[in-house]
C-alpha cells in the first residue's frame, strides 16, 4: 500500500525532534571526554587535543542508534616526514588485505622524541630508518594515561559518580573505550590515536569527480591521510572524517538527501535489526548508500520529495544486498558486506517489504519489529535486483532509474535519461530473456 506525503513527513517529523536533545547529551559527554584528554595531553604533550568535534556530533544527531562515537586523538608528530610501507602479511589483521590501507610508519631518522614508540621489527629488510612507530605501543601508553586521568579527575571532583565507566579499558582492542554519560544518555566513544599526512587529494578511477556533490568537495575530504591502528604492529588509513566531510557536503545541497538518510536508520534501529541486536545493517553501511545515491542521482530533480529520496537510497541498498556486495564511495574495491556475519538474505526480505508497502513501517512502536510479509515481491523485479554483478555493469544510473520505475516512484522528465534507461532495459531483456 503506497505511504501518503503526510505519514512520511510525519514520521520525519518525530525523527527530527529528537536530534537537539541529542547533540545536548552529546555536548555534555564530549565536555567530560575533552577534560579527560587535556589532562593526558598536559603529561604527555604528544598526544594532541582536538576541539573541532563538530563532524561527530553531527553524525551522532543523524544516527537513530547507539552506535560508538569515534573520537581521534591526533599525535603531535611530522606525519608528512613519515615512510609509508606495506605490512608484511603476518601483521595485517583479519578482514584487511595487504595493500588496502594497512601499512607501517617508518621514523627516517633518529632524535625525533618518538624512541619509545618505536621499534625496528619489520623495516629491517627494508633498510635504513631509525624504525617504525609502534600502534600497539602509543595505545599502550594512551590508555595509561587515561587511566591515570580518570584517578586525577574523581579525586579533584571534575568526575561525579556514574559520569563515566573505563570497564572495556581492559580489553585488548585497537580502540579505547570509554562510556560516559551525558544527561541521562550514556554514549560510548571509541578513543583511537591518529597519524594525519598529506596527501594528493583521491582521484576515482573511472568516475566523474564531483558528480552530485558540491564542486571541490572530494578534494577537500581527502586531502588529508588519516592514519590508525589496525594491529598492535600496523596502521590503516582511515575514511571515517573523509566520509563524514562528505556527509557535510550532501547537507549544503537542496532536497531531503540527510532527511532520506535520517529515515532509513530509524527503520534499521527499530525494524531491520536482527535478533539480540548484533551484526546486520550499520549507520556506515546507509552513509555508503547515500553518498552512492549522491553521485548516481547527480540532478535536483532526483531530490524533489521526501518519497522519491528515500527510494532512491532503498534502490541501491537492494541491490547491494541481493548481490552481497557494497563497494566503499572511495574505495569501490573494498566491499563492505564482505565478511560480514549478518543474514544478508533476511535484511533484503525486510527492506523489500519496506519497498513495497512502507505504510507498514512509517509508524513508531515499542513492541516486536514490523515483520516482513511472506507474500513474493514482482517477479521482474527480483530478477533485475540479482542481475550478475561480479563487472560493474549495472552500477549506474540507467540500471537505478529502471529500478525507480519497478516501484512506480520514476518522475525524471529528462529526456536523454528515459532513453538511456530504454535502452539499458532492451539490452537486458535481450540478453536475458526472463526479463521480458
Amino acid at each position: 500500500m503506497a505511504a501518503s506525503a503526510s505519514h512520511w513527513h510525519s514520521y520525519l517529523r518525530v525523527i527530527v525532534s529528537r536530534e537537539r536533545q541529542r547533540l545536548e547529551h552529546f555536548q555534555r559527554a564530549e565536555d567530560i571526554l575533552l577534560t579527560l584528554l587535556e589532562d593526558v595531553h598536559a603529561r604527555e604533550p604528544r598526544f594532541l587535543v582536538d576541539y573541532a568535534r563538530n563532524l561527530e556530533a553531527f553524525e551522532f544527531a543523524l544516527c537513530a542508534s547507539e552506535d560508538a562515537v569515534t573520537v581521534e586523538v591526533p599525535l603531535r608528530i611530522d606525519g608528512d616526514a613519515l615512510r609509508v610501507l606495506a605490512c608484511r602479511p603476518g601483521d595485517t589483521p583479519a578482514g584487511h588485505h595487504p595493500g588496502l590501507g594497512t601499512c607501517y610508519l617508518e621514523v627516517p631518522s633518529p632524535g625525533t622524541d618518538l624512541e619509545d614508540w618505536t621499534s625496528a621489527v619489520g623495516v629491517m629488510e627494508w633498510g635504513g630508518g631509525a624504525g617504525c612507530l609502534v600502534p600497539g605501543k602509543v595505545l599502550r601508553h594512551l590508555k595509561e594515561l587515561l587511566v591515570s586521568a580518570i584517578v586525577r579527575c574523581q579525586r579533584r571532583f571534575l568526575l561525579q559518580p556514574g559520569d563515566l565507566s573505563a570497564e572495556n579499558l581492559q580489553e585488548d582492542a585497537m580502540e579505547l573505550s570509554l562510556l560516559i554519560r551525558g544527561g541521562w544518555k550514556t554514549i560510548r566513544f571509541g578513543i583511537v590515536p591518529v597519524v594525519r599526512r598529506r596527501q594528493e587529494p583521491l582521484r576515482l578511477k573511472g568516475r566523474q569527480s564531483d558528480r552530485g556533490f558540491p564542486e571541490g568537495s572530494l578534494r577537500k575530504a581527502t586531502e588529508e591521510a588519516h592514519f590508525i591502528p589496525a594491529s598492535p604492529h600496523c596502521w590503516r588509513s582511515s575514511t571515517h572524517l573523509p566520509i563524514l566531510k562528505l556527509l557535510q557536503a550532501v547537507d549544503m545541497l537542496k532536497g531531503p538527501r540527510l532527511d532520506s538518510l535520517r529515515l532509513l536508520d530509524q527503520l534499521r534501529n527499530q525494524d531491520w535489526g536482527e535478533e539480540g541486536g548484533q551484526g546486520g545493517l550499520t549507520f556506515n553501511h546507509l552513509k555508503m548508500v547515500l553518498l552512492w545515491s549522491t553521485e548516481l542521482f547527480p540532478t535536483p530533480e532526483d531530490w524533489q520529495d521526501l518519497e522519491g529520496s528515500v527510494y532512491r537510497l532503498v534502490v541501491i541498498l537492494l541491490r547491494c544486498l541481493a548481490t552481497r556486495h557494497l563497494p566503499h564511495f572511495l574505495h569501490p574495491e573494498e566491499n563492505l558486506f564482505r565478511g560480514e556475519a549478518a543474514d544478508l538474505a533476511s535484511l533484503y526480505r525486510k527492506v523489500e517489504s519496506f519497498a513495497r508497502d512502507p505504510r507498514r513501517f512509517l509508524r513508531f512502536h515499542f513492541g516486536l519489529p514490523v515483520r516482513a510479509d511472506s507474500c513474493q515481491g514482482d517477479p521482474a523485479t527480483r530478477a533485475l535486483l540479482h542481475l550478475p554483478a561480479e563487472d560493474g555493469s549495472y552500477w549506474d544510473t540507467a540500471y537505478f532509474d529502471i529500478l525507480l520505475s519497478q516501484f512506480q516512484v520514476y518522475r525524471i522528465q529528462d529526456g536523454a535519461r528515459r532513453s538511456a534507461m530504454s535502452q539499458l532495459l532492451s539490452k537486458i531483456r535481450r540478453e536475458i530473456p526472463q526479463q521480458s
